[in-house]
């Protein structure tokens, strides 16, 4: 198949195709005498792994390393599992940031409702605005 027929297949732009034969995820295709790019029915599977692995969150270079134990004929899958628990990692980390974030926006948001406006006269503050206030500080 074609270039665009494969794109149309795997769900990806040709450009992204061209994209992942330079950085080695794809492997160069056959040419006819003509130049045009001939790819097989692997292409197609290894465009649809490409695309699950990273809505799985998986970035082009992991992706990349569980396609090189494959290559190698090796098994992947326990470092595959390593690299999701990293990502599983990273996601909860983050979502104890936004945690905390959203405690301290919550207290910025409260203590706003007890400001008078007419005191805010700092030309370069909003008083509402303050990590000084203990309890803010303390989620920052």
């Amino acid at each position: 198949m074609k270039i665009g027929e494969l794109a149309t297949a795997g769900g990806v732009t040709t450009k992204t195709i061209r994209y992942y034969e330079s950085i080695g995820l794809l492997d160069e295709p056959r040419r006819t005498p003509s130049g045009y790019r001939e790819y097989d029915t692997g292409a197609v599977e290894r465009l649809r792994f490409i695309r699950d692995a990273q809505v799985s969150g998986l970035t082009l270079a992991e992706i990349a390393s569980v396609l090189e134990l494959k290559s190698a004929g090796e098994r992947s899958c326990a470092h595959t599992t390593e690299l999701l628990q990293r990502h599983l990692a990273e996601i909860d980390a983050q979502i104890e940031r936004l945690r905390a974030a959203r405690v301290a926006l919550t207290l910025l948001a409260e203590r706003a409702k007890a400001l008078d406006p007419a005191a805010c006269t700092d030309p370069n503050r909003c008083q509402v605005i303050s990590v000084d206030h203990p309890s803010i500080a303390a989620t920052t």
